[in-house]
C-alpha cells in the first residue's frame, strides 16, 4: 500500500477544519478519505509548532520570515537612534539661533 503525499496547504486546512470545528480527527479524517494517525500527527505537529513559536493566528515564522524580522527589528533600532539625534540636533540649533 504506498503513501499519499498532502500539500502543506492542504494539511493546514484540515488540521484547522479539526482545531475550529471541534470535530474529531477520526471523523474528519474519515470524511476526506485521510489516514487518521497521519491527521493525529498534523494536528500534534501544528500545536507545538504554535507553541513554541509564541505565536497565535497564523502559526510559526518561517526561517526566512525569521531572519527577515531580525533584519527589520535592526533597521527600526537604527532608525529610531537617527531621529532622536536629528530631534537633539534641531534642538540645539533652534536654542543657538534663538540667542
Amino acid at each position: 500500500m504506498g503513501t499519499a503525499r498532502y500539500s502543506g496547504e492542504f494539511k493546514r486546512d484540515v488540521v484547522a477544519l479539526v482545531e475550529s470545528g471541534g470535530r474529531r480527527i477520526g471523523a474528519v479524517a474519515r470524511e476526506l478519505g485521510v489516514n487518521p494517525e497521519s491527521l493525529r500527527q498534523w494536528v500534534a505537529r501544528s500545536r507545538a509548532e504554535a507553541a513554541t513559536s509564541g505565536e497565535g493566528g497564523e502559526g510559526p515564522l518561517s526561517p526566512a520570515e525569521r531572519e527577515e524580522l531580525q533584519r527589520l527589528r535592526k533597521q527600526v533600532r537604527e532608525l529610531e537612534l537617527e531621529r532622536e539625534i536629528l530631534r537633539k540636533a534641531a534642538a540645539y540649533f533652534a536654542k543657538e539661533t534663538g540667542r
